[in-house]
């Protein structure tokens, strides 16, 4: 293998397919990078069986061939050689030798015929979405995935596509997000995607209203993204009936200022950290909301004004899942909608129907 290419295009090759190595190495191999040679092309790759990012640059292929590089090291080394021209160049000890300005490197790789080969999706199914609406679906309900292993499909995210609608669902038993937004597409599909998988794929892509195509097979989920290609494998198992989860009639109804809560919220929540019942309290009435927050340490009573319908009531929660939704809110204001004090919540805004949060209530005994 011998190529020439610019410092810049490499290194940004590197940074993005070196997302996809896991921190958790359990095969040294899949601490690599693959690089495959070929026509006019550098094709890097990294995998850690699970997620696999692959990216393709523009290059002066002398000599076509393949290795496989230490990921980590390799990232890092190209990072401080932007501004150059770089020649890399395989010998038969199956060393890469990289030129730059006056200066030569030789990385000692490993062997490409023991890299896992990568699952290639076998479908046509796809849908289509703008890039901006994307992330918001990512970032909008990530934060809700479980984080233990009981119960592994919970540590991803439902997509639930039904022609041109997709919910993107998330929940851990305690809480659930669902995002909901206009695609392009023509199936009825749904699939459960490692938390992790969407979050570098959302990193990897910008805030534009560009469409992105995401082809879906019964294991495999591909983002295309023109020179730049993100594939997943899905989860197995049957995902909760989050339908049923969410109430259909709500008996009290409070509007309330976004920031205003949320910053009374995290007032008391400094509180409560500091105690063993890690809960405030919402006594709603009168077109109030008062939190209270108690410990050793004392107790804060926060009183905000709100616009209340329906019947009074005191009703205990976990106040870092209230602030987790909230900082992904970007409505000037909510409506929190309740039942029974032993009910599950749901926030939504007062203007659109895109975004839905559901918290449970903490059981609070005397």
């Amino acid at each position: 293998m011998f190529v020439t290419c610019q410092g810049l295009e490499l290194s940004d090759a590197f940074l993005k397919v070196s997302k996809a190595i896991s921190n958790k190495i359990t095969n040294p191999i899949l601490e690599g990078i693959k690089i495959i040679a070929e026509d006019d092309t550098l094709i890097m790759s990294a995998t850690d069986t699970e997620l696999t990012i692959e990216k393709k640059i523009k290059a002066d292929v002398k000599i076509e061939g393949e290795t496989v590089v230490p990921g980590r090291f390799i990232t890092e080394f190209v990072k401080k050689l932007t501004n150059s021209q770089i020649e890399l160049e395989l010998n038969d000890k199956n060393q890469l030798l990289i030129r730059y300005e006056d200066s030569e490197s030789i990385i000692q790789c490993y062997n490409p015929v023991e890299y896992p080969g990568f699952k290639s999706i076998s479908t046509s199914e796809y849908f289509g979405i703008s890039k901006k609406d994307f992330k918001i679906c990512v970032n909008k309900s990530i934060f809700s995935v479980a984080i233990d292993d009981s119960r592994p499909i919970l540590k991803g995210v439902l997509l639930d596509i039904n022609n041109n609608e997709l919910n993107t669902v998330a929940l851990d038993g305690y809480r659930l997000a669902r995002v909901k937004k206009h695609i392009k597409s023509n199936i009825v599909k749904s699939v459960v995607v490692p938390a992790r998988s969407l979050n570098e794929l959302a990193k990897l892509i910008d805030d534009s209203d560009d469409i992105i195509n995401i082809y879906i097979d019964d294991y495999t989920m591909m983002a295309d993204l023109g020179d730049t290609k993100v594939t997943s494998r899905l989860l197995e198992g049957d995902y909760i009936n989050y339908k049923q989860i969410i109430p259909a009639n709500y008996e009290t109804f409070v509007i309330i200022n976004k920031e205003q809560f949320e910053q009374a919220l995290e007032r008391a929540t400094l509180l409560s950290r500091a105690s063993n019942n890690n809960f405030v309290k919402f006594d709603i009435k009168e077109n109030n909301l008062c939190i209270t927050s108690n410990s050793e340490l004392g107790n804060i009573k926060e009183n905000i004004p709100v616009n209340v319908s329906g019947k009074d009531l005191v009703i205990s929660f976990n106040p870092r899942y209230f602030l987790e939704s909230l900082r992904v809110n970007t409505n000037e204001f909510i409506k929190i909608c309740f039942n029974k004090s032993s009910s599950p919540c749901v926030i939504v805004p007062t203007e659109e129907d895109e975004f839905l949060y559901l918290i449970l209530p903490v059981r609070v005994i005397g």
